[in-house]
C-alpha cells in the first residue's frame, strides 16, 4: 500500500535527500539510514544510476519509503513510477510536470519559495509543498511569514539545513519535516561506514524542537 504525502511527511522529522554515485552504495545506504530510525528517503535524479538505486532499494529494503528527488520533466515522472518510487519532490514547478504528477499513481511534493508560487500548486490542489532552496530563500522567518495568510500549506523546508538549523524550522507550525544531507556525508559513504552513517541518521531521527 503506497503511503500519503501526510504520511512520509509525518514519518520523521528529516528526510535524508541522497545522492547515489556507485550502485553498489545503495542498499548498505538505505539499510544504514533506515537503522538509525530514518524510513523515508530522497533518491535525487542526479546520477547515472539513480532510477536504478532506487528499484534496488524499493525492492531490497522493505521498511525503506523511496521517493524520487529532483523531478523536474513529465518523462521522469513516468520513469521514477517504473523504478518504484513512493512519492515525488521537485525543486520548482511547471504546469506540465503537475500535470504528469497529478495524473500518475504517486504524489508530489513540489518545490516553492515564494507566495504567490505557493498560491499557484494550492490552486491545483496540492497543498504539501517543498521550500526550496530554503536558507536562501529566507528560511525560517519566511516560513513563519507564509503561516497566517496560508495557513493550510505545510512545508517540508530543504536546501541549507544543519542539525543545529532544523529545530528552528520544526517549531513551526506550517512545518511537518525538513530535508537534509548531513547525515549522508560523501567521505562516509565512499568509505563505506555505514554505522557512522546510522548513527548520524539516529539522531536526525532523534531532533525535537
Amino acid at each position: 500500500m503506497k503511503a500519503s504525502i501526510d504520511q512520509i511527511m509525518s514519518t520523521s522529522p528529516v528526510i535524508p535527500v541522497i545522492v547515489i554515485d556507485d550502485i553498489s552504495q545503495a542498499c548498505p545506504l538505505a539499510e544504514a539510514l533506515v537503522a538509525g530510525g530514518l524510513k523515508v528517503l530522497e533518491v535525487t535524479l542526479r546520477t547515472d544510476c539513480a532510477l536504478e538505486a532506487m528499484e534496488l532499494i524499493a525492492k531490497n529494503i522493505p521498511d525503506a519509503i523511496v521517493g524520487a528527488g529532483t523531478v523536474t520533466t513529465p518523462q521522469q515522472v513516468s520513469d521514477v513510477v517504473n523504478a518504484g518510487a513512493q512519492f515525488m519532490v521537485s525543486p520548482g514547478s511547471t504546469d506540465a510536470l503537475i500535470d504528469a504528477a497529478l495524473a500518475s499513481p504517486i504524489e508530489i511534493l513540489p518545490g516553492v519559495a515564494t507566495a504567490s508560487e505557493a498560491m499557484r500548486l494550492r490552486e491545483r490542489g496540492i497543498t504539501r509543498l517543498k521550500f526550496f532552496p530554503a536558507e536562501a530563500a529566507g528560511g525560517a522567518p519566511m516560513l513563519k511569514s507564509l503561516a497566517g495568510p496560508l495557513s493550510d500549506l505545510i512545508f517540508c523546508p530543504t536546501g541549507g539545513i544543519t542539525p543545529a538549523l532544523a529545530p528552528e524550522y520544526l517549531k513551526l507550525p506550517n512545518v511537518a519535516c525538513v530535508g537534509g544531507s548531513w547525515m549522508v556525508p560523501k567521505n562516509l559513504v565512499n568509505a563505506g561506514d555505514w554505522d557512522a552513517i546510522t548513527k548520524l541518521a539516529k539522531e536526525a531521527a532523534e531532533i525535537t524542537t
